[in-house]
């Protein structure tokens, strides 16, 4: 019997709900991590701002999810397989005793509002240090109404065109999250024009053992993004688990290898862009190849993706924290792979063209990496052109030169409270009202 076909009928199961309970608290963290890994990324004049683009699209989704997200991805399918109704519009007709498959539906609805969260925060990493904080709040909404919920239908939604008509495979992912968040990234810093000084300037990452502990904490969380999708506490988690791990680690080991022969230093930040390298493409295959095959995936993926990063250069696109580089192109090298090693002891039945399923396949998974990526792109481009016309989405040259910690939030990260104190030259020494209240205690 495979992985695939053993699943229970649907019925409460407390190990499958005790399982995702744990899986959604696990990819909820990764967006404080991914927080810190962009923090971390970026110069010292613009780490809080990083930090909060991260944390304000939890709270932004999260409204967005329970009011019509959720039912508009996974309701039923009301347009030939592209959208949802809103038969549970504001979680109507989801109580305690709602199950989908052998979990509780809310619970269900909480694990894939983690995926919604992380995947509107990853496209904060390509704008950084140039936007401005209140077109992003804006921005985080409507995007997520427009590109993420739509794309969530054709991948995971009842009637989805993309699962059920096309017949490509993604398990965790990698179209809805990886592609969709690099296509949208890539818009959205096409839209805003490069940061200042770019390809002038030494923009390095000022805090490395933060970027770190932010990959070390986005590797923690992925596996219950990609183990908690198999949706129950048995062998196929197992499998997605042990192929996420070992994913993250060729990633890891391709990234430095490049780096080694062609830098000749093999780095920490390499060593962690590898690894999410080699996540962001496992994602989509972790539960279709083999332990083998998810080596190679992850091999692959940090072996192209440390090239990737380097074409911003070439292209003239300021993708400030590579999430073009690593999320679009690890995201497509996962997906198309399925189409080369996807095995029937996984699937319950779809086979790659390495194991005899010839080229349809690849041909499916090909045709749902395009139209995933050209919605997402063209949808994100234009609400960009339309937010700056309305709103404006770049920050002043004055505000980007003095850094959007201190003239967005008031604050700065590395004065220990007393701002003004090592700020930029120029700068005023802004304090916030609650900074005020706290130094008057």
């Amino acid at each position: 019997m495979t992985l695939a076909a053993s699943r229970p009928q649907p019925h409460l199961d407390t190990g499958d709900t005790a399982w995702l309970l744990a899986a959604t608290a696990l990819v909820l963290l990764m967006t404080p991590g991914l927080a810190l890994f962009y923090g971390g990324m970026v110069r010292t004049k613009s780490v809080l701002n990083m930090l909060m683009m991260s944390f304000v699209s939890i709270a932004l989704v999260t409204v967005v999810w329970l009011v019509c997200g959720y039912s508009l991805a996974f309701g039923g399918d009301v347009a030939d397989g592209l959208i949802g109704g809103l038969d549970h519009a504001g979680m109507a007709g989801v109580g305690p005793g709602s199950l989908h498959g052998t979990v509780p539906t809310a619970l269900f609805a909480t694990f894939q509002l983690t995926f919604a969260i992380i995947t509107a925060a990853l496209i904060s990493g390509a704008i950084a240090d140039r936007a401005k904080f209140g077109a992003w709040l804006v921005f985080v909404p409507v995007w997520t109404l427009l590109v993420y919920v739509p794309v969530a239908h054709w991948v995971w939604g009842p009637g989805g065109w993309i699962a059920h008509g096309l017949g490509a495979l993604d398990f965790a992912g990698g179209l809805p999250v990886e592609i969709t968040s690099g296509a949208s990234g890539l818009a959205l810093c096409l839209v805003l024009g490069p940061r200042l000084g770019f390809k002038k300037d030494a923009m390095r990452p000022h805090n490395l053992p933060m970027v770190m502990l932010g990959a070390g904490l986005l590797w923690f969380g992925w596996f219950g993004f990609n183990a908690g999708s198999a949706m129950g506490a048995d062998g196929l988690a197992a499998a997605a688990f042990l192929n996420t791990l070992a994913a993250g680690c060729t990633g890891l080991l391709g990234w430095l290898l490049v780096e080694h022969r062609r830098d000749g230093h093999p780095t920490t930040l390499g060593a962690a862009s590898g690894a999410v390298a080699g996540l962001v493409a496992i994602t989509p295959s972790c539960g279709t190849v083999s332990l083998i095959g998810a080596l190679v995936v992850g091999l692959a993926a940090g072996a192209v993706c440390s090239y990737a990063v380097s074409w911003k250069f070439k292209l003239n696109y300021d993708d400030s924290l590579d999430v073009v580089g690593v999320h679009l192109v690890g995201g497509i090298i996962g997906t198309l792979l399925i189409g080369l090693f996807a095995v029937r002891a996984m699937t319950g039945g779809a086979e790659g063209l390495l194991y005899g399923g010839g080229l349809a396949p690849l041909g499916r998974q090909l045709l749902a990496v395009a139209a995933v990526a050209v919605y997402a792109f063209s949808m994100t481009y234009g609400l960009g052109r339309l937010l700056d016309r309305v709103t404006g989405l770049r920050a002043s040259e004055e505000q980007e030169h003095t850094g959007l910690d201190l003239t967005v939030h008031a604050e700065t990260a590395y004065d220990h409270g007393v701002l003004g104190h090592g700020a930029p030259a120029g700068a005023s020494p802004v304090v916030s009202s609650a900074q005020k209240v706290r130094s008057q205690a």
